[in-house]
């Protein structure tokens, strides 16, 4: 009996101490964790850095400016065709005016002075003419970009003499050789004409404000002042008449573009979806 409650004790005893150990243990790692802890300094906060509102609508929105200004050159076509052509003289100038952002006023001025020889007749015409009217760009530039892709009209008037240099008499049943060449130099002056141009071109900015320029024109003519027994088949502006009323036409320019003024345009935000 006495060697039970001996054991029992000892038993007892083992446990107690277990117990104690392993509280002991707990509050050295929770006194560890509590030292660690207040031995962390915490961090300063970071300074506030004030954005200039401009600096946040600049980079946000982008500006474009627009040029305002005048566009002057020369038709190359016609400037050079003397050098190939013997019979043929002649100089256009062009000009336009940025009036909106779309459309701008265009007006062209020259003088042509040109020999045509047919089968059945020689002639020359000498005169001057100008064209005024319109230019829409349907091309959307990017960011610093000036190119135009354009339709317009026109509205020509030309004043212009002819001279008759020679003719054939037509024949309808040749029996023998045809006639020979019959000289003239009848000159018939105070001729005119006005006409209405479709045009549709193309401006591209090769060099800063210089421009290299194509157009395709087609013409209507609107009145026509004829001397008796002659037909104007050609009209310095408007080109070789053909079926009595229509004509066609080109140029190939070479402007320099001077801005008067400038406008800053601001490109509509894109909300994100």
């Amino acid at each position: 009996m006495k060697h039970t409650l001996r054991s029992f004790f000892s038993i007892c005893l083992l446990l107690s101490l277990t117990l104690v150990q392993g509280q002991e243990t707990t509050s050295v790692k929770s006194d560890s964790k509590t030292a660690k802890t207040n031995q962390i300094i915490p961090e300063a906060p970071l300074p506030l850095v004030k954005i200039s509102p401009e600096i946040i609508k600049n980079d946000s929105i982008p500006v474009k400016t627009d040029r305002y200004g005048i566009r002057v050159g020369v038709d190359l076509y016609k400037l050079t065709r003397a050098l190939y052509d013997k019979d043929y003289k002649g100089i256009e100038l062009v000009g336009d005016y940025r009036l909106t952002k779309k459309y701008f006023l265009a007006a062209e001025l020259g003088n042509e002075n040109k020999t045509t020889d047919d089968d059945r007749v020689n002639f020359t015409t000498k005169g001057s003419y100008i064209k005024a009217g319109f230019d829409y760009n349907a091309y959307e530039n990017w960011l610093d970009m000036e190119n135009i892709i354009s339709i317009g009209m026109r509205y020509g008037f030309s004043t212009f003499n002819q001279q008759l240099n020679s003719y054939r008499i037509y024949n309808a049943n040749p029996y023998f050789e045809e006639a020979t060449v019959i000289p003239s130099g009848k000159k018939f002056d105070g001729l005119s004409a006005s006409w209405i141009e479709v045009v549709a071109g193309v401006k591209a900015k090769v060099f800063d404000n210089v421009f290299v320029g194509f157009s395709l024109r087609l013409n209507r003519l609107v009145t026509n002042k004829e001397p008796e027994n002659f037909s104007n088949l050609y009209i310095p502006g408007f080109n070789r008449t053909y079926d009595g009323s229509f004509g066609v036409g080109f140029n190939y320019t070479v402007t320099y573009f001077v801005p008067i003024y400038k406008k800053k345009i601001v490109a509509k935000k894109v909300e994100k979806k």
